[in-house]
């Protein structure tokens, strides 16, 4: 029965064996590229919470900007 739902009575097809290695290489691409990401935006954005702006101000001493 599963033989007849894949379409097929012989061995493996090899263009559909190509076309699954492809793929798998991509995805495995793909999940580098997230990791690469993910650890430049952690790099970012660390950066980004010891370079605030923010942190010079003296919140209690701050006056408001409109009155």
């Amino acid at each position: 029965m599963a033989k007849a739902l894949l379409g097929y009575v012989g061995g493996s097809d090899p263009r559909v064996l190509a076309e699954m290695r492809r793929l798998q290489q991509r995805v495995q691409d793909l999940e580098s590229e997230i990791i690469r990401i993910q650890a430049e935006n952690d790099a970012l954005s660390a950066a980004a919470r010891h370079d605030s702006v923010l942190e010079g101000i003296d919140v209690p001493t701050a006056e408001p900007a409109l009155t």
